[in-house]
């Protein structure tokens, strides 16, 4: 695998990055004025690395979905951002009330929403054909879909650390459905936990291969393993702040240029790693994620919600031109 050579000298491998994004992005860095609804921390599965279901339970009314999305129309959001965890037996119509839920409040917001995995969760409920299940959230209103539950696309890790979960295939499958209906998504991995770098490759290349084939990405979001308060963290202990930042380059060199938007989660990295990843190949800043609850019960220190005035100036700070987009990188 010749990629590991990346890894002899990461200095170097900084450098190209930088320059593969100079070259395929400017130097424009890119945020968007979003918000996360997280409907949902009750789970039908058990993954290792999940602290979000080890805490209180609760499901959100169709009510108090609106009233969420009426604050982020009200704070100048252009998108929602709605996942959760797999409600015992929902089915197609519990994910299609809550589109219909948001599109009474707004005919306008982006509505980017449910993993593969709920995908998947709703169409089961319904003993229904994944496609089918994708035809009716789109015409309920989903504009496009985040690529999560991805983890690494490796069937022997996801044997280990989230067993019940959708298999590589299925992920591939489902984001590919995805794709060829109109319905773009994003692509993420999640690292740092028991796999190695030949995986974190393999799973990088699994992503250009399909870019190639649907062009349906519109960015890649690495996303470091949050250790505390789960399972799989007695284990593992998470990637240091050196590899996050040559996990940023290697994506932005493997991915170079069928997928010229790579996204330094501020929320999981931390604001100032994130501002040193925009110098390794990154390129876009994510959102103001006014809650991320995910995050926050897995231990992430860096808060829910960064105003956009914030957000503006940290991406200045960093030496770059801070860009408002829309979730399809359109900008504003």
């Amino acid at each position: 695998m010749q990629e590991l050579n990346l890894l002899d000298d990461p200095f170097e491998t900084f450098k190209i990055a930088d320059e593969l994004r100079r070259k395929a992005v400017g130097d424009e860095v890119t945020y968007v004025v979003n918000r996360n609804i997280n409907f949902t921390d009750i789970c039908v599965n058990r993954c290792k690395f999940c602290s979000f279901s080890n805490r209180k339970r609760y499901l959100l009314s169709i009510e108090e979905i609106k009233k969420k999305v009426e604050e982020a129309v009200d704070y100048g959001c252009t998108e929602v951002c709605i996942q959760g965890g797999l409600y015992p037996n929902a089915d197609i119509e519990f994910y299609l009330n809550i589109l219909d839920a948001v599109r009474e409040i707004s005919k306008n917001i982006h509505i980017h929403a449910f993993s593969p995995m709920e995908v998947l969760h709703a169409a089961r409920n319904s003993e229904m054909h994944v496609e089918d299940a994708l035809k009716e959230m789109k015409a309920a209103g989903l504009d496009s879909m985040p690529g999560t539950a991805a983890e690494i696309l490796d069937d022997g890790i996801r044997a280990k650390i989230c067993p019940e979960k959708l298999s590589s295939s299925q992920w591939i499958e489902i984001v590919k459905t995805a794709h060829n209906l109109g319905i773009p998504t994003t692509a993420t991995m999640m690292y740092g936990h028991i796999e190695t770098w030949e995986h974190r490759i393999r799973h990088i290349k699994i992503i250009r291969q399909i870019q190639e084939e649907t062009g349906g990405f519109t960015e890649f979001i690495p996303l470091p393993f949050m250790w505390r308060n789960n399972s799989l963290g007695k284990i593992a202990k998470g990637s240091s702040g050196f590899e996050d930042l040559l996990v940023i380059a290697i994506s932005r060199i493997i991915l170079h240029p069928v997928i010229k938007n790579i996204q330094a989660s501020w929320v999981k990295l931390g604001v100032k790693l994130a501002q040193a990843a925009l110098h390794v190949g990154a390129n876009d800043f994510g959102g103001t994620l006014i809650e991320e609850n995910i995050s926050k019960a897995a231990g992430s220190t860096s808060g829910e919600f960064l105003s956009v005035e914030e957000l503006r100036e940290i991406i200045k700070r960093a030496g770059r031109i801070p860009r408002q987009r829309d979730t399809l990188y359109r900008k504003l």
